[in-house]
């Protein structure tokens, strides 16, 4: 069974590839990916800070992190916490590509468009094949406007873009009240593609100290939905690729994913629950499927389910909506 697709310009044989993780500060752990096929290795974040921290000894334009707040630093992982300074992530890139012979996407979080972003272009001297713009961002601040947000985000992809020449994907989080309107806003920017979406951080609170405790659960399939409705109303308006990320956990969800218009899947949880060769069960229960229902090759099922077709997608939205709801009946024990 033919299973392969296109994603940033990549031709891949497949779009199972392992998505950021701790396992990609392990060289076997990368090369036992690669022997389970992954398409393609999603490195971790280098974070903003970590940059703005290191090379220039300070963190900059501090009142967007802390409300100029200098205890605000205090807030920030300490430079051991992280898993690979600047240069040793810069180093990693180049570890992979001589381990494996999978594209590699680098990865550079942040909210800012400064020089920190110079980091892109050492990404790509390093051997990244593509870079990964991870945007995550919660606003607290009642006077700053959604727009103001995305333009930062577009300004941002629009200054990296000029940096590099690698093709460049935005992971973006969930919740946009317009998510068709910003994702035409970083295609004129110069996105070449589009990652739904980011991990939301969800603190529980600690009533007896009075203090957030972060943290991160892996993901479960109840996550996929929200991914496969963007996907859908994205696939054919947004003129670039589009992955999945999150909730991905067998191989009918990839097949969803990829139905809805995901020229990739980014697997992460469903590895660090099973092992790198969990990569081998989902491709090989992708083709069964499509074999037992007489495709020829998964780019038929590309987009299938989207809206292109939908005459009213707004219409089609508000009577589904209603549907659920009226048609919602207790079970009766």
């Amino acid at each position: 069974m033919d299973l392969s697709t296109t994603y940033l310009g990549l031709t891949l044989p497949h779009p199972l590839m392992a998505g950021a993780s701790p396992l990609v500060d392990d060289l076997d752990a990368v090369r036992q990916l690669e022997d389970a096929g992954t398409s393609a290795i999603v490195m971790h974040s280098l974070f903003e800070e970590q940059i703005e921290r290191e090379y220039a000894g300070t963190i900059r334009d501090l009142e967007l992190h802390a409300n100029t707040n200098p205890e605000g630093l205090s807030y920030l992982p300490a430079p051991h916490e992280f898993a690979l300074g600047p240069h040793a992530y810069l180093e990693q890139i180049r570890r992979i590509k001589e381990a494996v012979a999978v594209p590699v996407i680098a990865s550079l979080n942040g909210t800012t468009a400064t020089g920190w972003l110079d980091g892109a272009r050492l990404m790509e001297q390093a051997g990244a094949d593509a870079l990964e713009l991870n945007v995550y961002e919660v606003v607290t601040d009642p006077l700053q406007t959604a727009e103001t947000v995305e333009q930062r985000i577009a300004d941002m992809v629009r200054a990296v873009k000029a940096r590099v020449k690698i093709p460049v994907a935005v992971k973006l989080s969930p919740f946009s009240s317009s998510l068709p309107n910003f994702a035409h806003k970083l295609q004129v920017a110069g996105a070449d593609g589009l990652v739904l979406f980011n991990r939301i951080l969800m603190p529980d609170f600690d009533l007896e100290q009075l203090e957030l405790v972060p943290k991160l659960m892996l993901s479960n399939p109840s996550e996929l939905p929200l991914r496969l409705n963007a996907l859908a109303i994205l696939h054919g308006a947004f003129k670039g690729s589009l992955a999945c990320s999150g909730g991905i956990h067998d191989s009918i969800s990839v097949l969803k994913a990829v139905f809805a218009g995901a020229s990739s899947v980014q697997v992460v949880s469903a590895l660090l629950q099973h092992g790198p060769s969990y990569l081998q069960t989902l491709r090989e229960g992708m083709e069964e499927w499509l074999e037992q229902h007489e495709y020829e090759n998964l780019r038929q099922g590309l987009g299938s389910m989207d809206l292109v077709n939908v005459p009213n997608p707004h219409a089609f939205y508000r009577a589904s909506y209603m549907r659920v709801l009226q048609g919602w009946r207790p079970e009766l024990t």
